[in-house]
């Protein structure tokens, strides 16, 4: 089992639309780093027998959900959320609670053409796709509702991968960018760390009131 050797936890939102490879992703990437999954819908396949993803409906699976991020949050592990943020207020409310708990957190964009994603929707087949096993098969109504409901996160942290890559090239991309956007957090510390103001004493105060004839060096690190 790998490790994803991060400083703090994270939580990663997976997004797109319906039948673009979200659960594909979440559930490979779970096994490879034995991360637990918040899946929306393993939740609705469990508690309802035919969804009709209305407003009511949504609002029971999303309580459900909460309590087990509730309780993840406590274990200070990193974990994905499979679901349940296609909506910027919904990825918000759960950016804000994640960062109360010391997390940091990051939307992964399954990208998948929209012919593509309504055809594997619409036509889901446990028996032949592992990932199809709790999943419901909807109706083009139902499809074009939600790809409605989906925004972007196009002004948010997010790594784009896409939803008919192998499973290998989408978790490489993905470590790339946290791998940098690691790196860029610890430059950012140290750098803030470099300017801190230091106690003056008499011979600081000193040298500060002399006029400055030498030149300052930088240090690029």
């Amino acid at each position: 089992m790998k490790s994803l050797n991060l400083a703090r936890p994270l939580v990663l939102m997976v997004v797109g639309s319906p039948g673009a490879g979200k659960t594909f992703f979440a559930r490979q990437f779970s096994e490879t780093f034995n991360a637990p999954v918040v899946s929306f819908d393993r939740l609705r396949f469990e508690l309802l027998a035919n969804p009709t993803y209305n407003n009511d409906e949504n609002d029971l699976i999303g309580r459900v959900a909460a309590y087990q991020i509730e309780e993840l949050l406590k274990t200070k592990r990193s974990f994905v959320v499979d679901g349940g943020c296609n909506s910027k207020v919904d990825r918000l409310r759960l950016t804000n609670v994640a960062k109360k708990a010391n997390y940091d957190i990051s939307a992964i964009w399954v990208q998948t053409d929209l012919n593509t994603s309504r055809a594997r929707a619409l036509r889901r087949n446990p028996d032949k796709h592992l990932d199809d096993q709790f999943s419901h098969s909807i109706t083009n109504e139902i499809f074009e509702r939600l790809v409605r409901k989906f925004t972007t996160p196009d002004h948010e942290r997010h790594i784009v991968i896409s939803g008919k890559h192998t499973y290998n090239t989408q978790v490489k991309m993905v470590l790339r960018k946290l791998t940098v956007s690691r790196e860029a957090s610890a430059e950012d510390a140290h750098r803030n760390a470099d300017i801190t103001p230091r106690p003056e004493n008499d011979q600081t105060r000193r040298s500060r009131q002399r006029p400055e004839t030498y030149r300052r060096s930088v240090i690029i690190r």
